[in-house]
């Protein structure tokens, strides 16, 4: 304890104006004023609560809908059922403009709601065991889990039970509300599968083996854009999860940073001290010398949204529901309730993915035959099956993109341009760095930026490539175009939709096709091989030319600039741009660059620019990274 002792110490010079803030009040002071602010209207609610108070009870005023507010519930793990799903359907029906948002911690919220109408809302949701406790801001957030926990195949320890009893340690306790220096993120699986995205948060418990006993693996310092990494802790049951869990969120309420508060998740103060120490200090706390690291054993990807249904151990199905980008109805989700309840146990799931399963199903085709699989498919194109996007600017400060119906937009063209029959594309979109939306664990990530197009400032964003969440651990993805506008970005997409679609074997996941083709290249050549591509069908340059599964230039920018040139010459030319090659350049230095103008009338002159760049028969004025012609295909002037 003494070197997270030294490095409290250390920061502890300043509090940031959140910490102050702290001091003016207790957050109960505020929460017991909603009736009388409901009395009293909007313009009786004090700044300081609007802007965190009342956030500690889920309750956030957003400046996007002036005078409106967003209630964030706690559902743990998503699990709930048909009576509460009515209810949350009817408090948005009634007050929030018939509008639910689900989450990636597979929660929900409600939006467009009136102070006045809050305490009649928290009041209906109380009365089916649904509240909004401590889902905001300096808090311990809502718990992730699998959504089939003790009921899939693939389910070793059933683990929600314990997920539970982790929420009565803080949960309506009020030594625990605003008491952390900022949030915690928890989620446990004992699941082969990895549903619930586990190894990205604060403290994750993970499905492991020792000895041939089944426990948890913990992970630490997970966030968005930082995978956790194994903290050598191997909990062999119930109590030593309780435990572990207990020690890990006292330390960090003890000695977490309280200064910058950008960097004052528990990420910091593990790299302060080092995971060593972290995980040595949690066996003092606990009082519990655990074991070191088991193999962790939830390590596959997960399918069912691809199905439309899974199979669950007693027979029935848990039946795929595919909201696109989160944006539900309370309507909808009154409907749901209803088919839960005729079709199903009663019982609903809410997943990571912003989607819901109706639990418990016997009859799949029946249910599906009903309307609202009209509206919501059970199985969608690969394009909307994987589909995620956060708040974006209609909702979220925060936001530079309007990013959910941007999102929809981009699916939909591309549903259009590059219909896939099958495949499993993850589309992750954020509207902004903060990464609600986990763009970076995308097969295919979008950041919201700003972009400009002819001097003019817009919507645009940053394409990540190449995340993963399955696996033993998860994998950050790469940024592979920055900046594009969102106007041009789906034309990028598009090439990439092509290459997959060309080069797709039988089955393979666009996550094993970017293992299998796109790994053998460097970000910047992907980048530009797309742009390159979206520039070639916008000018109707009729010519078969993308990536290559057999490729020999090493993730060299260099050999890759002059490869490419060498075979696009050739393709259009049809013939060698020189008579022999040795190391990714022409042997006979003395040869000549045949003009290509000359050999291809017509010839668009961007790209007869880029090829007399790349293959000049100087050595010396050749491009050798992509950066030096990629303003020769852009599809805009910035």
């Amino acid at each position: 304890m003494e070197a997270l002792q030294k490095a409290y110490e250390a920061r502890s010079k300043k509090l940031n104006k959140i910490e102050k803030l702290k001091a003016l009040k207790t957050p109960q002071e505020a929460y017991e004023k909603l009736e009388e602010y409901a009395q009293n209207g909007y313009a009786s609610i004090p700044e300081e609560d609007k802007s965190y108070f009342l956030k500690c009870f889920g309750i956030y005023y957003r400046p996007a809908t002036p005078e409106r507010f967003m209630i964030k519930l706690r559902i743990p793990g998503g699990y709930f059922n048909a009576a509460q799903a009515r209810v949350i359907g009817e408090c948005a029906q009634e007050f929030g403009q018939d509008y639910i948002d689900l989450t990636t911690r597979a929660q929900c919220e409600l939006r467009y709601l009136r102070i006045e109408d809050l305490p009649t809302i928290v009041k209906r949701l109380e009365a089916v065991g649904i509240d909004a406790y401590q889902t905001g801001v300096d808090n311990i957030r809502g718990i992730m889990a699998d959504p089939f926990d003790a009921r899939a195949f693939d389910n070793v320890l059933p683990s929600h039970h314990i997920l539970l009893k982790m929420q009565e340690l803080f949960l309506h306790n009020a030594e625990w509300i605003s008491a952390l220096p900022r949030k915690f993120n928890t989620a446990i699986t004992g699941n082969i599968s990895n549903r619930c995205n586990v190894f990205c948060h604060d403290a994750s418990f993970v499905l492991a083996q020792k000895n041939g006993v089944y426990g948890y693996n913990m992970y630490l310092g997970g966030k968005v854009g930082v995978v956790g990494k194994n903290a050598n802790i191997f909990l062999k049951n119930e109590e030593e999860v309780l435990a572990a869990f207990a020690s890990i969120i006292d330390i960090f309420k003890r000695f977490g940073f309280r200064d910058n508060r950008n960097k004052n998740r528990l990420h910091f103060l593990i790299e302060a001290v080092g995971l060593d120490v972290i995980a040595d200090a949690i066996r003092e706390n606990a009082g519990i010398d655990f074991a070191t690291a088991g193999e962790t054993m939830t390590k596959m990807d997960y399918y069912e949204s691809d199905q439309g249904k899974a199979q669950l151990r007693d027979g029935s199905f848990g039946v795929h529901v595919v909201v696109p980008s989160g944006i539900f109805k309370g309507s909808s989700m009154i409907e749901s309730a209803r088919l839960a309840e005729v079709y199903g146990d009663g019982e609903l799931r809410i997943d990571m993915e912003q989607s819901l399963y109706i639990m418990g199903v016997k009859d799949v085709d029946a249910l599906v035959k009903e309307p609202f699989f009209q509206e919501y498919k059970s199985l969608n194109t690969p394009y909307f099956n994987h589909l995620i996007a956060c708040a974006g600017t209609e909702h979220c400060p925060f936001g530079v993109i309007e990013n959910k119906n941007d999102a929809i937009a981009m699916a939909s063209y591309l549903d259009e341009k590059v219909p896939l029959g099958s495949g499993r594309i993850r589309m992750y979109w954020s509207a902004c760095v903060k990464g609600c939306g986990i763009h970076g664990l995308g097969d295919i990530g979008f950041e919201g930026c700003k972009a400009k197009v002819e001097g003019v400032n817009g919507s645009g964003v940053n394409i990540y490539l190449g995340g993963k969440i399955a696996g033993n651990g998860a994998v950050e993805g790469h940024t592979i175009i920055k900046g594009a506008p969102l106007e041009y970005a789906k034309y990028y997409v598009e090439s990439l939709a092509l290459e997959y679609k060309r080069l797709r074997k039988d089955g393979e996941s666009f996550e094993m096709f970017c293992d299998r083709v796109l790994r053998n290249y460097t970000n910047a050549a992907i980048g530009f091989m797309l742009m390159l591509q979206a520039y070639m069908r916008a000018k109707n340059i009729d010519v078969a030319f993308g990536f290559e599964t057999k490729v020999a230039t090493g993730k060299n920018e260099e050999f890759e600039v002059f490869e490419l040139g060498r075979k696009l010459y050739y393709k259009l030319a049809k013939q060698e741009a020189y008579s022999a090659y040795e190391r990714f350049t022409n042997v006979n230095k003395r040869e000549k660059l045949v003009d290509i103008r000359k050999l291809v009338p017509n010839i668009d002159e961007n790209i007869a620019w880029i090829l007399e760049l790349i293959l000049h028969s100087d050595e010396n004025k050749r491009a050798v990274v992509f950066s030096e012609i990629t303003d020769f295909i852009m599809l805009y002037n910035k």
